[in-house]
């Protein structure tokens, strides 16, 4: 009976640890969730190279798998013009937009800042950010309807926009 006992602790235990040592494989780096950080006034945008502070409208942050480097953008579209770029659609971890529900349109501040995947966007409302037509951000459906009627626009998720779209 205690030799049975001890095979079946035997098994337990190792299970257990494969379990285990399955999770070491994993970069605890890419685990850790990262925060937007505040756009400071000398700050380029990542894919046009303009002074971010220098225009209005919603702005946006974004962290690569494997590096701890933000990468900020000078506007939404800018920001979208990136992440659907086919060799960068996989390679972002986190995102970041403006909730613009909260913030003045003409200088937008940092510690409104939401998640872009879970945001609703407005496309083609008559608000103009750093690159002309770019897309309001926005935490909750309700406050975008708003802004569209007030500004123009169509409403869409993070994962419906498209290049084409842009």
């Amino acid at each position: 009976m205690s030799q049975k006992i001890s095979t079946q602790w035997k098994i337990v235990t190792s299970l257990a640890l494969s379990f285990l040592l399955m999770g070491c494989g994993e970069d605890p780096q890419e685990k850790m969730l990262k925060q937007a950080v505040a756009i400071e006034s000398n700050d380029e945008c990542h894919l046009c190279g303009m002074i971010i502070a220098n225009f209005p409208g919603p702005k946006g942050e974004a962290f690569q798998k494997g590096h701890d480097d933000v990468m900020k953008f000078c506007s939404t579209r800018d920001l979208f013009s990136y992440l659907l770029q086919p060799e960068n659609q996989r390679q972002v971890r986190q995102v970041f937009v403006h909730d613009m529900s909260k913030t003045p349109w003409q200088k937008p501040e940092d510690q409104y800042f939401i998640d872009a995947k879970e945001a609703w966007f407005v496309i083609g409302s008559s608000q103009t950010g750093a690159m002309g037509q770019t897309l309001a951000s926005f935490s909750t459906k309700e406050d975008a309807l708003a802004f569209s009627k007030k500004f123009g626009g169509k409403l869409y998720q993070f994962d419906e926009i498209t290049i084409d779209i842009l």
